[in-house]
């Protein structure tokens, strides 16, 4: 079959796109699934390059190309534990189950699905212990892919392959942060990076709530990001303070961090909630903890999700609650240039890979 191969951490060249690679075999427990569509994430891309490395302490984006010299292999991926190469990547994959391992209905064969991409291990006694599908396991980036029959959720949607892939990894990251959040009708939550695949996911599920959103993102996108339903749309790099005022919000959702990161505390009313699941414009910032307790606040780092969190985005796809926002749809074989422009950031949502599609070299 076709697929890519990550090699080893750094830049682009770390990417090969094969045509011989062996079709893999549903094992116990598992589903055999027929790629027609991988969405393209940050965390791929974080992983790619090594950025989850205490290492590393720059943006995104500053070593998304070439990779981070300083980065330390040994703790560059998400979860800390030294990746395995090589490795197929591709957190988001909807696809249709064509074989099924041992302890598996055959039935399911036929089924369109999507793949958890934030899925538990087998087993495991702690209640926080996660995988990423494509970082721990071998994800959505090539024909074939195999995962746990249970991690595998039915879809019945009139949407495309293309569309239902922009879900599962951006969606269920923005629906499990406000939900821990706890984020209410009528409340005000500020979502910052609203362009981007988590963010434009993040609007529309709080708007799905009843919030009142207020959305932050480059002028450009403005208007795509009130069509999904931001009700204030503030310019990235102005002043959140001078724009809304201390004490204004009552959850903030963080994809961004870096230096305008002071701000977000002081944005939150007494008893606000800040919920974080990203950190492109720079992971190390500086809060004063006097704020923090003070105000009563609390914090959430978000990346374990409860299985209700997946369960409840299939709902609301099926029941057409939420819309898919794809901007660019390329050949599986075309990984680099759709990386290069996934961090170019000049779209609004995802960034989507075919794996069947002939393209590129």
């Amino acid at each position: 079959m076709s697929g890519v191969l990550l090699v080893g951490h750094g830049g682009l060249d770390q990417l090969h796109y094969r045509q011989d690679l062996p079709l893999p075999q549903a094992g116990p427990g598992e589903v055999l699934i027929r790629v027609g569509a991988a969405g393209v994430n940050n965390t791929d891309i974080n992983t790619r390059i090594g950025w989850y490395s205490k290492g590393v302490t720059g943006q995104t984006n500053s070593g998304a190309a070439q990779g981070f010299a300083e980065a330390i292999d040994d703790d560059a991926s998400w979860s800390g534990i030294p990746l395995q190469f090589p490795r197929i990547q591709g957190a988001d994959c909807c696809g249709e189950i064509v074989a099924v391992g041992t302890g598996v209905d055959p039935a399911r064969i036929g089924e369109r699905v999507l793949v958890r991409s934030m899925q538990q291990p087998a087993g495991a006694a702690d209640q926080f212990a996660c995988i990423t599908y494509g970082s721990e396991c071998d994800g959505g980036f090539a024909q074939y892919c195999t995962a746990q029959s249970t991690e595998a959720y039915r879809i019945d949607s009139v949407l495309s392959d293309v569309e239902l892939a922009s879900f599962p990894c951006a969606y269920s990251t923005a629906e499990n942060m406000l939900e821990r959040a706890g984020l209410k009708a009528g409340e005000r939550v500020l979502v910052t990076g609203a362009s981007g695949g988590v963010g434009s996911a993040a609007v529309q599920l709080a708007k799905r709530r009843g919030a009142h959103v207020i959305a932050v993102c480059g002028a450009a996108k403005r208007a795509e990001i009130e069509q999904l339903g931001a009700n204030r749309v503030i310019e990235r790099g102005h002043g959140l303070i001078a724009e809304l005022g201390r004490d204004s919000v009552e959850v903030v959702v963080d994809l961004v961090a870096g230096p305008q990161w002071t701000e977000l505390p002081d944005l939150l009313c007494r008893g606000g909630r800040y919920a974080v699941a990203g950190a492109i414009g720079g992971p190390l910032v500086e809060l004063d903890v006097r704020t923090l307790y003070l105000k009563d606040l609390s914090f959430f780092g978000c990346t374990w999700q409860p299985r209700k969190v997946f369960e409840n985005l299939i709902g609301y796809i099926e029941r057409g609650e939420i819309r898919p926002v794809v901007s660019g749809i390329y050949p599986l074989a075309e990984i680099v240039p759709a990386q290069q422009d996934f961090m170019a950031k000049k779209f609004v949502g995802k960034l989507v890979l075919q794996p069947f599609v002939q393209g590129g070299s």
